[in-house]
């Protein structure tokens, strides 16, 4: 594996679980029982991790596009 794809893997794995923080943010997922069930401060971590996620995909997208 080259690290375009390993930097896409990981970026799509960040971006999931920044939706999944922010959705529990919400209420949407989750137990009830979890710290971050209701909490509005994880509705924001979720969305700066998700971006952090997409910024991650799209430096691989370039490395893959620079090496090509």
């Amino acid at each position: 594996m080259n690290v375009a794809t390993i930097l896409g893997i990981i970026g799509i794995i960040v971006t999931i679980l920044g939706t999944i923080f922010h959705l529990q943010g919400q209420s949407v997922v989750g137990p009830e029982s979890s710290f971050m069930y209701a909490n509005p401060e994880w509705i924001t971590y979720g969305i700066q991790i998700g971006l952090v996620g997409i910024v991650i995909i799209g430096i691989a997208v370039i490395i893959r596009i620079i090496k090509k």
